[in-house]
Formats: C-alpha cells, sequence, structure tokens
C-alpha cells in the first residue's frame, strides 16, 4: 500500500428524517354526524308517530289488533265513555285489489283487516260501513261483500250500512249484505250491473301503415285484441263475453236478493223488503235514496246519525264509543318507503279519484265513471 496515499474515510449514510405518524382521516367524523342524525331522525319519527296518535285521539292504553303483520291503532271519533264500542270501517273511492305499496296490501286486506280486528275486540257490539264509492272491480267488491257476510256469521254482531253521496254499482254490492242499510234522500245508489269495455284501434293502425302479426295457439286466445278487423271478430266472441258478463251479473242479482232476504228476516218486519219486480230496476239504472227505499233496495232514509242509533238499537246498547282503526306507521312502514319507485307523472287533480279501467277486466261501476 503507498503511504502516500491520503486516508480513505467511509461516508456516512444519510439521515432520514423519523416518518410522521398518518394524520387521522377527517372522515371518520362525519360517518359518526351522519349515524347520529339518522339516529336522531328515526327518533324523531317514533316521537312524531306518538303525537299523532295523540292527537287523533288514540287511546294508547286502547286495544290494538295485528292482522297480516300490521299494528292497528284504535282511534275514538265520538266519546262517550261507554265500554261498548262501534268500529267505523271506510269503503271509500274505486274499489280495488290493486297494491297500494311493495308489500301488496290493498283495499280489500285493509277493510278484511279491521273486521277481523273488530271480530276479536269484545267491546265492539257492531260495525258501520261507511259508503260512498261509485263501485269498482268485480273481485275486489266480491272479496269485501263475503268477508262482511263472513264477519256477521261469525260473530252476530251487526253490520249497518251508512250510505254517503255515492254508494253505486260495487258501493251498493258491498253494503247488500249488511243487516240494515241507511241512505240520504240524495244519496246515488243502485247501478246493479256490469261491465266490460275494450277499444278497437285497427282502424287508426291501417292509417299510419301498421299492421299486426299474431301468432296464437288456439282459435280464441286473441279474443278482445284491439287490432282485429271488425270482420274478424267472430260471432263466438261476442256470445261468449256477454255470456261472462250474464253470469256475473246473475251473481250480482243473488248478492242483493239473499242479502236483502236476510235482513228482512232478522229485523223482523222493521226496514223495507224488496218489492216484487224489483229487477226491473236491476239494469244499470241510478237511482236516489229516496227511490231505492221505495223498492226495498234500502231500509232507511236518514244520515250517518241514523246510522248510529240503528246499530246501537240492533246491538241492544244504550251508548257506545265510535271508533276507527288506523294502521300504525312503524319503523317497518318507514323502511318500507325506501326502494318504491316514484313517478315523474304530473298528477292533476279533478276533484274526483277517476278508474283506471283496464281492457278486459269486469267492473261493477256506475256509468258517470265509465270512459
Amino acid at each position: 500500500m503507498d503511504n502516500n496515499m491520503p486516508p480513505v474515510h467511509s461516508v456516512p449514510p444519510p439521515l432520514i428524517p423519523p416518518s410522521r405518524p398518518p394524520k387521522a382521516s377527517k372522515s371518520g367524523g362525519w360517518v359518526w354526524l351522519v349515524v347520529g342524525l339518522v339516529c336522531l331522525g328515526l327518533l324523531a319519527l317514533v316521537v312524531l308517530g306518538s303525537l299523532t296518535r295523540a292527537l287523533n285521539g288514540v287511546h294508547f292504553g286502547a286495544k290494538t289488533g295485528r292482522q297480516s303483520g300490521r299494528h292497528f291503532d284504535e282511534i275514538v271519533v265520538e266519546h262517550t265513555y261507554s265500554r261498548n264500542r262501534i268500529a267505523i270501517v271506510d269503503v271509500e273511492g274505486i274499489i280495488t285489489s290493486q297494491a297500494w305499496d311493495r308489500s301488496g296490501r290493498n283495499m280489500v286486506d285493509v277493510i278484511d283487516d279491521q273486521l277481523k280486528v273488530a271480530a276479536d275486540d269484545d267491546s265492539v257490539k257492531a260495525v258501520i260501513l261507511k259508503v260512498d264509492s261509485p263501485g269498482g272491480e268485480v273481485l275486489a267488491s266480491d272479496d269485501i261483500s263475503r268477508a262482511i257476510t263472513e264477519f256477521q256469521d261469525d260473530t252476530d254482531k251487526p253490520v249497518v250500512a251508512a250510505m254517503g253521496g255515492l254508494a253505486a254499482s260495487g258501493g251498493y254490492y258491498v253494503a247488500a249484505p249488511c243487516r240494515w242499510i241507511v241512505a240520504n234522500e240524495l244519496t246515488l245508489t243502485g247501478s246493479i250491473g256490469v261491465i266490460m269495455h275494450s277499444f278497437n284501434y285497427r282502424g287508426l293502425m291501417d292509417k299510419v301503415g301498421l299492421y299486426p302479426q299474431v301468432f296464437k295457439s288456439g282459435k280464441f286466445k286473441d279474443m278482445l285484441r284491439g287490432s282485429k278487423q271488425l270482420n274478424e271478430i267472430e260471432p263466438q266472441e261476442r256470445e261468449m263475453i256477454q255470456s261472462m258478463i250474464d253470469e256475473t251479473y246473475e251473481k250480482f242479482k243473488k248478492v242483493v236478493a239473499d242479502g236483502r232476504a236476510r235482513a228482512a228476516k232478522q229485523n223482523q218486519g222493521e226496514g223495507r223488503e224488496l218489492v216484487e219486480n224489483w229487477t226491473e230496476y236491476a239494469d244499470g239504472r241510478v237511482l236516489t235514496g229516496k227511490k231505492a227505499h221505495e223498492l226495498g233496495f234500502v231500509d232507511q232514509l236518514g244520515s250517518f246519525d241514523t246510522a248510529v242509533e240503528r246499530a246501537k238499537k240492533l246491538a241492544n246498547i244504550a251508548d257506545a264509543d265510535l271508533i276507527r282503526y288506523q294502521e300504525r306507521f312503524d319503523l317497518l312502514n318507514f323502511f318500507s318507503l325506501f326502494g318504491k319507485s316514484e313517478s315523474k307523472a304530473i298528477k292533476i287533480d279533478w276533484g274526483v279519484d277517476l278508474p283506471k279501467l283496464q281492457a278486459g277486466r269486469l267492473y261493477f261501476l256506475a256509468p258517470t265513471f265509465v270512459h
């Protein structure tokens, strides 16, 4: 080794500053804030529901029913401090089996549930069916009518129909099995009949050069098809459709005849009986309450208060609280709102809930509401 060479010094490694700990993410605080707000919102819903029930006259110690997985609160409409109760069940608007929400609930389910709650409550001595409806679907009307009949058979509790401004066609169908029927002189009722409608738009298709191609497995598989030429409609088609209408119409008349005959027997001379030629007025015509009373379709002329007094008399009670059943809005109802598809269509309020008639479906519907 050359002693004249300068000494070699080792180069020290570079100094690496210590790594700083990662800063805490600020997003965690936002997550907890959102969770807290959600919890407060749910708590507010519970409190709001309780306050709403209190303002509506709900007795927190009152009996509640649970039918089809739903809770019903008892709302006092008129308080007489009686142990007896008369339940009011509403049939309003178009009678339909169309679902109201994703759970499949509809008018028939709700009315049937309310009748079951009233049946299980020994303090409920009678039911008032408050009808204000132009009618609606055949099957939905028949389901409600049958539920009323079964309720009276199983419980011996009378059902009194209180007709509002309109109780026609299906609206009368559901009232027919009731023990007693009350109507105002100006109530529009009757309209006993069946209707089915369809549109033939082949003429419009021909104008725009649109021609249908139909493949079917049977001769009558495309009955009521709107794209048929008029000469393609087989006479047998009309006969079969009319036969179906006539069969349903006969069922309507049987429900009326059986209901009124049974009521007359139970009422033992009170009320009204059908006149001998009542079927002549069961041709779809609309009747006033006064005319319906003369023909025996209605037992008594009066108001809702008249129906209440009659319900007390039939139940052999002096006093009763009037109650309604309100489906409770709880957390399960709240969560069921999510996932519902919102329609972007603009809804115009015409002052009346017009029915959405479906082609090929049978209806008990007053002629004024047929379009």
